[in-house]
């Protein structure tokens, strides 16, 4: 998540907003982002019912509660436009991000 804030520019210049959303409790995710240095864009909380959008784009793992380390690009008519499911212990490559945004501007 702090990687995303390093390149928020790139994301406001191909007109993207990022959000972020955990299973975890709003204040969690307060204390976490607080614990980060703070994050400039919103932190959501998909906490009740638990899990629900997560189990919603298919990223629910299974009875643990958490979720999948998912990025989903989302047009403006709210289409999907790229999925990336990575181990959640590994970064997703924010340049296929970059990439999937500007396919969304051709």
């Amino acid at each position: 998540m702090p990687s995303y804030e390093e390149d928020l520019s790139e994301f406001e210049r191909r007109d993207a907003q990022v959000l972020g959303i955990s299973t975890d409790q709003v204040f969690t995710n307060e204390a976490w982002a607080k614990s980060m240095g703070t994050l400039s864009y919103p932190l959501l909380s998909d906490h009740w019912p638990h899990g629900h959008v997560a189990a919603l784009y298919g990223v629910l793992r299974g009875d643990s509660g958490q979720c999948e380390r998912a990025i989903f690009v989302i047009d403006r008519e709210g289409k999907i436009a790229y999925v990336d499911i990575h181990d959640i212990n590994e970064q997703p490559p924010t340049d296929r991000i970059m990439q999937a945004l500007d396919r969304l501007k051709r």
